[in-house]
């Protein structure tokens, strides 16, 4: 195990799991088979959300591991490009990153076929767990992948008691992918097994329903018997466009909207959203007991991932909180200018910055 080098922060927040490449096909609703074109992005829940908290002014790091190649080392360079301390980050040199190719409905919906058997992350061991890192995190944030096999299982377990003993909140959003569990059953047992670890749980209305054993999951009886304990903090449970529903130890079931915009991508919206809440719970753990304060920071963060929605895979299109704020400000909760030039500018940054990254991997292979 490493010990780190970095800099005191007193609202680092820490993101460990799974880190890969989506490829997004140009044109929506057409099949894998069929696409001819991909755009290829960065993507992976953890990383996600890590980077969501960077593009908004936070203290992030990313922890996980990635293959010691070309794809591996695009990854850790959009990292450092966002912001992230990658100090967390491995290489494997036998396994390789990860893929996804996202299949995209004309509405914006989405679909994923990975090719990870096994990648990279799949690989992390115990010993390399960066633990002077995991013990500078005000927040530690980790979703269900990373629990599928060994030994990555084992290592997300062990950073998951080391962040405990070091004082740190804990993040749920379990994010699940069910083509990657061995079974359905697998995947709601292993899910639930690390349950009332947490602090903090964001589930979707899809994954409620998936998870709740008894019960109505548009109930909020049922729902709390499901979910909530007595240790939980907060548990927000998103439903799309719709909004979100949030618990709290003294305020349960109250509501925040949604935002409704032209989607093109879905992916990382939940992300996106899962940034915005765990950078003001850093900047302000008081919010978690003051319901004004809750509403907003959640009215920041269903307008994040409204945003993320509008481009092309999940990192390039987390939003700056100038551009989430000025959203918002639109009371009717549509995007006006100057905010649609500010979007496309973001993206061509992106795009921007991996030319110049497979440039410079071009020359220096020569």
């Amino acid at each position: 195990m490493t010990i780190s080098s970095t800099n005191f922060n007193p609202r680092l927040i820490v993101s460990f799991g799974e880190m890969l490449i989506d490829f997004v096909p140009e044109i929506a609703g057409v099949s894998l088979a069929d696409t001819r074109t991909f755009v290829k992005a960065a993507g992976g829940a953890p990383a996600n959300v890590a980077c969501a908290i960077a593009k908004l002014g936070g203290a992030s790091a990313f922890m996980g591991k990635v293959g010691n190649d070309e794809f591996g080392k695009m990854l850790v360079d959009i990292l450092k490009k966002n912001g992230v301390n990658s100090e967390g980050v491995c290489f494997d040199d036998d396994a390789r990153t990860g893929l996804a190719f996202v299949t995209l409905t004309k509405s914006g919906e989405r679909e994923f076929m990975f090719y990870r058997n096994p990648s990279a992350d799949m690989m992390f061991k115990e010993y390399e767990l960066n633990i002077g890192l995991i013990n500078q995190a005000k927040i530690f944030h980790y979703g269900s992948i990373s629990l599928i096999s060994e030994p990555c299982r084992s290592t997300h377990l062990a950073a998951m008691k080391i962040a405990k003993q070091a004082g740190a909140l804990l993040s749920y959003d379990p994010n699940l992918r069910l083509p990657l569990w061995p079974s359905a059953a697998n995947a709601k047992e292993t899910i639930m097994s690390i349950w009332k670890e947490a602090d903090i749980i964001k589930v979707s209305d899809n994954e409620v329903e998936f998870l709740m054993e008894n019960g109505d999951p548009s109930k909020e009886e049922d729902i709390l018997k499901s979910f909530w304990f007595d240790s939980l903090k907060l548990l927000v449970v998103t439903c799309g466009q719709k909004g979100v529903t949030y618990y709290t130890k003294n305020f349960k079931g109250g509501k925040v909207k949604g935002y409704a915009l032209k989607k093109v991508d879905t992916t990382g919206a939940g992300d996106a959203f899962m940034g915005a809440l765990l950078f003001s719970i850093a900047k302000d753990p008081s919010l978690l007991e003051d319901e004004e304060k809750l509403k907003k920071t959640l009215t920041l963060a269903s307008a994040c991932g409204a945003l993320s929605t509008t481009q092309k895979g999940a990192i390039p299109s987390l939003p700056k909180m100038s551009t989430a704020l000025e959203f918002i400000a639109n009371s009717d909760g549509t995007m006006k200018e100057p905010l649609l030039p500010r979007l496309l500018s973001n993206a061509c940054g992106w795009l921007k910055s991996t030319k110049e990254w497979l440039t410079s991997f071009v020359v220096s292979k020569h």
